[in-house]
């Protein structure tokens, strides 16, 4: 029976989440509210132990939340389980289709699992599929990490699910697959189907429509990539001398630093509010510099990525 929410219009509404392990000793997730409109592609992004699993292992009925209430499709996590797991596809972040079944036999399974057949979704995979028929006879665990990854995602998709979650797909990847991967998802999208990703790979957000930004389990933002750099509150620069490593030790010794990070091969810093100009504040810092031996430094003012905004607001949570 579907729930009476008030925001029945989104396909996944999750209102104060937690969860937490070893008899409430580690908290995965706090709190955590948000939603996701029909057809959106949504991303969690956070880094290894955020909480982004346990969330997924929620939402897809794998996992009793220990707080809050959850809905995908109007239907309720706890007591509508049974319709959910027919409306979701879940890709796992490990690989976990039958190994010893061929590529074919895994596709084939899942269909039938789930009543269906690949000759009636088959428009629906076909993009996915066509790159896997050449090896449809080997053994799934034969397969490399990028072909695996498309297996995955057919048998995911061969029931032409409402919802499809998928849990860091592109960890351990190379990058051309990555690429090939998002070039998918965004034709899925197209069709209709609402997408829940999950990375640590901050590049990533900017393939979503919308990202949810969390740390040890909790929410830190939710809003478009752009929305949430254009939000970045100060200046941001980047510094670069011949000494990476030793020039960001020595910027953080200085008094006019009020964050600094490594991006690269630079420094990305911000400094703490001052009344002269930022002309002079940039030659403050390059002076600084060269006064602790650095030669060669440069420093221009950059536009703050998805990264620097994590790096920015894991320090005021952390505060």
């Amino acid at each position: 029976m579907k729930s009476n929410s008030n925001m029945l219009s989104n396909d996944v509404v999750l209102e104060g989440i937690g969860k937490t392990y070893a008899k409430g000793a580690v908290v995965a997730v706090h709190d955590v509210s948000f939603s996701v409109r029909p057809g959106e592609l949504f991303g969690l992004i956070g880094p290894d132990g955020a909480g982004k699993t346990s969330l997924f292992r929620v939402l897809t009925t794998l996992l009793l939340p220990d707080a809050g209430t959850a809905t995908v499709a109007g239907y309720d996590v706890v007591k509508d389980f049974r319709a959910i797991r027919g409306i979701v596809g879940y890709m796992p972040g490990r690989f976990s289709l039958y190994q010893d079944l061929s590529v074919e036999e895994n596709v084939k399974f899942f269909a039938t699992l789930f009543g269906t057949s690949v000759e009636e979704n088959y428009e629906l995979i076909r993009d996915i599929y066509v790159q896997l028929e050449p090896f449809k006879s080997r053994r799934a665990g034969k397969l490399s990490g990028g072909m695996k990854q498309k297996l995955a995602l057919c048998c995911a998709l061969i029931h032409k699910p409402q919802v499809l979650f998928l849990d860091e797909p592109t960890t351990g990847v190379d990058p051309v697959s990555r690429k090939e991967f998002w070039e998918m998802l965004q034709r899925l999208k197209e069709q209709g189907i609402t997408i829940l990703i999950s990375t640590p790979y901050m590049d990533e957000a900017m393939m979503c429509e919308r990202i949810a930004l969390i740390q040890s389990g909790r929410i830190m933002s939710i809003d478009t990539p752009e929305n949430i750099m254009r939000a970045f509150p100060t200046t941001l620069f980047a510094v670069r001398a011949a000494d990476a490593y030793h020039l960001r030790m020595d910027l953080l010794a200085e008094p006019f630093t009020e964050s600094c990070h490594a991006f690269g091969d630079e420094v990305h810093l911000t400094l703490l509010r001052d009344e002269s100009g930022k002309a002079a504040r940039q030659q403050e810092v390059i002076d600084a510099m060269r006064a602790r031996g650095h030669a060669d430094v440069e420093l221009r003012e950059v536009e703050p990525s998805i990264e620097d905004c994590f790096i920015r607001l894991m320090g005021q949570h952390h505060a």
